[in-house]
């Protein structure tokens, strides 16, 4: 029997969660002239001083409490519709530019449909931290309008009583920019975006911003990597989704100021849920993957950018799993081997999480492997967007504990602690 401990947190879709997002119009096929926006500009332009004052204080008094610094962003706002329409704006006065800019924003509640699939890495400040405690930083799914997916964080601290404290939200949510983007060219390859100076990072917001990220960034699954020389990067493998076709892609990063959006390559990143080892291992890098919609596979590269076909790992066995088995996070290093946290699909497409242990310096040879679910939709966890479904993006070691945070239904989040020894006397 798997000792396990349920925290009595849960975290869920808020719609009150509001970002000011770019508002896009139409443009002339000809890319100039007679266009919505265009046509707009003009007509703002067209009001005395009197009315453009009047009808900003009007969209003042129902947003400005709602965002931060809302004037500053209908400032960035009007500077890029500027740019894009090649305006003289030396004439043009502050409350003028506000109030062009607040026509191309709108509000986007980014988790008002679902919340879900988090991933937890040690965060990248443990200072002041007491014995038996750390401070952890989660990803987590976000669902808005039209389902679009993007990636949300909350920090927090755990402790070795199973405490979890989550750091407050703040009252305002911002989303990462990408500097210098041109209205009129949706980037295809790598980008980088970045936080706001003055934003905390739970209340930061990674969207879509590629043409094949469209639809949606997906299943983060995060992981603290240390390379050959002794320097560590935060890793995060992800799906890329536009609305027909999806695509594995890596996020980077060294201090969660700035984040690299990398398209991955090779047969292996046109599938999605690929769970990145925290090192190298026999001198080249590593995944867990599910390349065949079935099974899992042992996926290895030269690079962190390419990866080719696998070989297979596992394969459906119990009764619980007998539909499809995948990974539920990166693996976990610890004493005995590769501790890598499975989810499995049974009966009535009902969702369960078990764990396997792979050989620390061949993670090909399977050490062992769970018989029955550690986590298993139940009860209260059945119902939600998606119902009978639990899945994690990934677990953290906290000294000798898992700390598992998963989602429930698609539609919350919930937490769990279990001893690692309990994990492996189950095997």
């Amino acid at each position: 029997m798997i000792e396990l401990f349920h925290h009595a947190l849960r975290l869920h879709a808020d719609p009150s969660r509001v970002v000011v997002r770019p508002f896009h119009l139409g443009w002339a096929a000809n890319g100039k002239g007679n266009g919505r926006t265009e046509r707009i500009v003009a007509e703002v332009m067209q009001l005395d001083a009197v009315r453009t004052r009047a009808e900003l204080e009007i969209v003042l008094k129902d947003f400005e409490a709602r965002h931060w610094q809302t004037r500053r962003v209908f400032m960035t706002r009007y500077d890029e519709i500027e740019q894009m329409l090649g305006l003289d704006g030396t004439e043009i006065g502050d409350e003028k530019r506000q109030l062009i800019g607040a026509y191309f924003c709108h509000e986007y509640s980014y988790a008002a449909a679902a919340l879900m699939n988090p991933s937890c890495v040690p965060h990248f400040d443990q200072s002041g931290m007491p014995p038996g405690s750390q401070r952890i930083l989660m990803s987590l799914r976000a669902v808005g309008e039209g389902h679009i997916s993007s990636v949300a964080f909350r920090e927090g601290i755990i402790t070795d009583n199973n405490e979890l404290k989550l750091a407050p939200e703040p009252p305002f949510a911002t989303a990462t920019d990408l500097i210098g983007a041109d209205e009129l060219k949706i980037p295809t390859g790598p980008v980088t975006v970045y936080r706001h100076r003055d934003s905390t990072l739970s209340g930061t917001v990674i969207f879509p911003i590629t043409d094949a990220q469209s639809k949606g960034l997906e299943d983060m699954r995060l992981v603290h990597f240390q390379h050959d020389d002794g320097s560590w990067e935060w890793l995060g493998t992800y799906t890329a989704y536009n609305g027909a076709t999806i695509q594995s892609e890596l996020l980077r990063t060294r201090d969660f100021r700035a984040f690299d959006l990398v398209p991955m390559t090779g047969s292996a990143a046109r599938n999605k849920g690929m769970g990145l080892f925290p090192r190298k291992v026999g001198g080249q890098y590593m995944m867990i993957g599910r390349q065949d919609g079935e099974n899992l596979f042992l996926i290895k590269s030269d690079t962190l950018t390419h990866w080719d076909e696998g070989q297979k790992l596992l394969g459906p066995h119990y009764p619980w799993e007998l539909v499809q088995i995948g990974n539920c996070g990166p693996p976990i290093e610890i004493d005995e081997g590769w501790l890598l946290l499975t989810h499995g699909v049974g009966a009535m497409r009902k969702y369960s999480i078990g764990a396997v242990l792979l050989d620390k310096d061949d993670p090909s040879i399977v050490l062992g492997r769970t018989r029955e679910p550690i986590l298993a939709a139940a009860d209260q966890d059945r119902e939600g967007y998606v119902p009978n479904v639990v899945y994690s993006c990934g677990a953290l070691r906290h000294g000798d504990k898992l700390f598992v945070p998963y989602g429930v239904a698609d539609s919350s989040v919930a937490f769990a602690f279990i001893p690692i020894k309990s994990l492996l006397d189950s095997m």
